[in-house]
Parts: C-alpha cells; structure tokens; sequence
C-alpha cells in the first residue's frame, strides 16, 4: 500500500516505505527523488544546505537502507499529523511567511590582530571558521 505525504503543497506518493507507528522510513534509494532529501556523510542534505544528524541518535532517523523521514521533520521543528497512511507535514512556526530561510550569516566587520578590517561578506561563496574568545 502506498505512504502519502502532504507538505508544501504537494502530495508525495511513496511506493516502498514502510510505517512504524507514527513514522515513515523511506528506502534511502528512493529519498532524493520523494522529498528533495538525501543522506550524505554530514548529514541530510536539500541541495546545498546539510543538516547533521544529531550524534548518539542517528539510528532513530537511518538505517543501512532507509530513512525515517517522519522522525527527521519533527527533529527539524515540522508539526506532523498522521492517520492511516497519510502523514501532513505543516511547516514550522517560524517559517510560515518564509519558504525557506537563508542560512547566510549577516554580515559584520571585525579587526584582526594587526588592526586590519575584514568583512564576512569579502569571504562570501567560501568555507570559513570563526572562532571566539572572551576573558569573562
């Protein structure tokens, strides 16, 4: 029996998923192509945007061939409503006059050590690691 899924307006049908209680796995084969999502080694992934399992917990949300889909938007803060094979997945609170918020970082100015400006947006399009120290 198919598994549906409503979410941002679309109706998702999902042929070879399989229910544990008020969950959904979905083979991992098949996630991409269902939800937008896949499993990749830091985490699942909706095109660029990564997000990192939590550590201790990834058996709750992968095995060695599905995902647990379900148990994955409630951990992202997605109210989920389930009854027989239909799972609605709503869109988080916070989120509701925004499709999808920009994991851009605003932009500041600091100084390094010799005085020197520098800008996040001059690093725009590269990886870069902030650290911070304070002596209180």
């Amino acid at each position: 029996m198919p598994h549906t899924i409503l979410a941002e307006g679309q109706r998702i049908s999902v042929s070879s998923g399989r229910e544990e209680g008020a969950d959904l796995w979905i083979p991992t084969a098949s996630l991409e192509a269902a939800t937008g999502w896949a499993l990749k080694p830091e985490g699942a992934c909706q095109g660029e945007v990564c997000v990192p399992l939590p550590r201790g917990r990834e058996a709750e949300f992968a095995s060695a061939d599905a995902f647990n889909y379900t148990s994955f938007m409630r951990y992202m803060g997605h109210p989920i409503a389930h009854r027989d094979n239909a799972w609605s997945i709503a869109a988080r609170p916070e989120d509701r006059n925004d499709r999808m918020r920009s994991l851009e970082a605003p932009d500041f100015t600091l100084p390094d050590i010799d005085g020197n400006l520098h800008s996040l947006s001059d690093y725009r399009g590269k990886k870069v690691f902030l650290a911070s120290w304070a002596s209180w």
